[in-house]
């Protein structure tokens, strides 16, 4: 059976006594246009040392403004690699859930945009708005999708065009984003111990005004309240991977891997030392795709998984903060 557990506006989700799910696939995709922080000197008071030493961050790939591209296919793309590596056809494919933040239009849903470009023509699709969680959020829907027999194969996407929603003489923010999309396959586990574990989510609405980025008006561009993304960041971030784990049976020392949203530097490893795990376990590329939103830990498992790293009961902890703001965690055997 499926439980949740509410508690000062916190989700425990534990699957019992249903299939297990694993994640089986994944596939990325980043535009080829590369800004460094080179780049930046030249429109910003600011240096390559300065955003380095703040941030962790060399370059971000960003859609060209020659040729630009909506999230969708940013997701076809990674979409595509995951199906194909899964040597999956697109028509088996019984769900898509895509998060982002930036998507093609209100609606239709850039999910359904997807389906449409990939043919997976059986596949109902939505979108999900959970900014930089997304991921997991997606991740623990298509756990349950599968986990209670109402899907076979869910492909879940996290795809993100943010170099749109920035405004380019803000330092604070225009430095920290690029843009990319990654995806994973979701489907039934042939494994009782191997697959996807519990998840925790977590959000508070009363922290909302510290990340946004409105829809109306005349500036629709992301602000951000950078010391209290950073306080709350790390504090939520490190809970929710705590209750993930408790909920899953598993000790901190267990995991193989820690995989946090790529925000900067100074989070990932200021949640790592709260949660005391070793630098060698903790994935980290924010240097080279600087940060991605939902896409950004699918970027960073693909990076271990191509390096044959994962496999074999390998066991991944995914962490994220977002807009929202929004918090989550979910482990995951391989």
């Amino acid at each position: 059976m499926l439980s949740a557990r509410l508690h000062d506006r916190k989700v425990i989700l534990k699957v019992k006594n249903l299939r297990k799910a694993r994640i089986s696939s994944i596939g990325t995709y980043v535009p080829d246009t590369i800004m460094t922080n080179a780049d930046f000197e030249a429109i910003l008071e600011t240096s390559d040392e300065w955003i380095t030493s703040r941030t962790g961050i060399k370059k971000r790939h960003i859609v060209s403004k020659d040729a630009p591209v909506p999230a969708s296919h940013l997701g076809k793309f990674a979409g595509q690699k995951a199906l194909k590596r899964a040597d999956c056809a697109p028509k088996q494919v019984d769900a898509i859930i895509c998060a982002t933040f930036t998507p093609d239009s209100f609606f239709p849903s850039t999910a359904c945009r997807m389906q449409e470009l990939l043919g997976c023509t059986n596949a109902f699709a939505f979108d999900i708005s959970a900014a930089c969680t997304g991921f997991v959020y997606g991740i623990t829907l298509a756990n349950t999708l599968v986990a209670t027999g109402q899907c076979e194969k869910v492909l879940v996407v996290g795809a993100e065009v943010i170099s749109r929603t920035l405004d380019w003489t803000d330092r604070s923010t225009c430095i920290l984003f690029g843009d990319g999309a990654g995806a994973v396959l979701v489907e039934v586990s042939d494994s009782e111990v191997r697959g996807i574990g519990n998840s925790c989510l977590k959000s508070d609405g009363s922290l909302g005004d510290i990340l946004t980025l409105p829809c109306y008006g005349e500036s629709c561009t992301m602000k951000m309240k950078g010391n209290e993304v950073f306080k709350h960041a790390v504090r939520m971030m490190s809970e929710v991977s705590h209750e993930a784990l408790e909920a899953s049976g598993v000790l901190v020392s267990d995991i193989d891997f820690f995989i946090p949203h790529q925000a900067n530097i100074r989070i990932i490893n200021s949640v790592a030392k709260q949660l005391a795990i070793p630098q060698e376990k903790v994935v980290i590329n924010v240097a080279e795709y600087g940060n991605t939103s939902s896409a950004s830990i699918p970027l960073a498992l693909d990076g271990i998984w191509t390096e044959g790293k994962v496999g074999n009961g390998t066991k991944v902890l995914f962490s994220a903060l977002g807009g929202g703001v929004t918090a989550g965690s979910v482990y995951v055997q391989f």
